[in-house]
């Protein structure tokens, strides 16, 4: 009987440790834990013990330490094991150990994190994202316009990314409505309809990146598409029709410089070989009449010295040229009164109709005994003879 059982009279209360009287004192230890052991054995499927037999005494505490090691082993192996994780080539990862961000970036690879000490989070960080976003807006000149963008961006700052801003991507959102909306408020719908959309865009993207950076988003805007503009469905017709107009005044001033760069060099170029021939002419002549000038010099000295011989040599020279260049010639005879008439060209004529058939030239003679003629011959020339 244990010391505290009741009923051990005063006995019992003789070997109560605590001095309490009667039957009030604190409760059996030894059967509390003996209660627990049954309990453990129950929850874990062992036997159980009896309270007064010897060997189950013993048995039943080695049998539950055991399973407590095995669990326990078997939590930390899971333990463990959750917190190994892989991160892929494209991804960036940050780790909070109990909250506070570390310094180190995860980069790709296998990596372990105490499970429920650490926290990892990582994205796609080399991945080029896109957002669509279109609106109707007023432009400058108080004109509606609907205007469909595109937006490309990367994540070049990970840690901002995942931890500065709460939603990065609604942010980005907005910075495009507020950033397109102030640009196209700024421009006239002629600019924004027109030429004007690839300044427009280019626009855009320095003020949402003015925008990203001031939030610290760690977001990098690499492009922004105007996909399309338009005006509202009441007037497009009529801006289509101008919108033709402009594109055919356009390719008109096309043609035109192509012709005007193909014309103009040629009227240089035929110019220029003008200039060329006429300087060629104009020394050409020059050097003529220089060489006839010295030419009449020496020809004066030659007949300074022997004028007859001169003169005589004069008159052949002007006759041997002109009768150089004529196809008829007349033949006269001293002393006599007839008069021959070559036709040297019907003879070349009849010649070469005949294949080289050799005829005999035609003489014709006149019977004036009258007048004598005498080609190319001076005055003088006939005086003397």
């Amino acid at each position: 009987m244990a010391w505290n059982e009741p009923g051990g009279g005063k006995q019992g209360g003789d070997r109560d440790p605590w001095g309490n009287r009667d039957d009030q004192g604190p409760p059996d230890l030894d059967e509390a834990f003996r209660k627990l052991q049954n309990n453990l054995s129950q929850m874990f499927g062992g036997s159980r013990g009896g309270g007064s037999g010897s060997g189950g005494g013993s048995s039943v505490p080695s049998l539950n330490m055991n399973l407590l090691w095995l669990v326990l082993v078997v939590l930390l192996l899971v333990w463990f094991l959750a917190g190994v994780y892989t991160i892929d080539e494209q991804e960036r990862g940050v780790v909070l150990r109990f909250g506070e961000v570390r310094d180190e970036i995860i980069l790709p690879g296998l990596h372990w994190n105490p499970p429920l000490i650490d926290e990892v989070k990582f994205d796609n960080a080399t991945q080029v994202r896109s957002i669509q976003h279109d609106a109707e807006m007023l432009t400058e000149d108080e004109n509606i316009v609907k205007v469909k963008m595109s937006v490309q961006y990367v994540i070049f700052d990970i840690r901002a990314f995942l931890l500065r801003v709460k939603n990065p991507e609604k942010s980005l959102r907005e910075a495009m409505e507020s950033a397109l909306r102030h640009e196209v408020g700024s421009a006239s719908m002629n600019d924004v309809l027109t030429e004007g959309r690839a300044v427009l865009g280019l626009e855009v993207k320095d003020r949402i990146q003015t925008y990203m950076n001031r939030y610290n988003t760690g977001i990098e805007i690499t492009q922004v598409n105007i996909d399309d503009t338009a005006p509202p469905d009441a007037v497009k017709a009529a801006f289509d029709d101008v919108i033709k107009a402009r594109e055919d005044e356009v390719r008109f001033r096309n043609e035109a410089n192509a012709y005007a760069n193909q014309i103009v060099p040629e009227a240089r170029g035929q110019a220029q070989r003008m200039l060329e021939e006429a300087q060629g002419y104009q020394q050409s002549k020059i050097a003529e009449s220089r060489g006839q000038a010295e030419r009449f010099n020496k020809l004066l000295a030659e007949y300074k010295l022997a004028p007859e011989v001169t003169r005589e040599r004069i008159y052949l020279d002007t006759l041997e040229s002109v009768m150089s260049n004529s196809t008829k010639v007349m033949v006269d005879v001293d002393g006599g009164n007839n008069l021959l008439y070559l036709p040297l060209d019907k003879i070349m004529e009849s010649s070469a109709n005949t294949n080289n058939e050799r005829r005999t030239p035609t003489y014709t003679s006149s019977s004036s005994t009258t007048e004598r003629r005498e080609v190319g011959r001076p005055a003088s020339r006939r005086g003397d003879r």
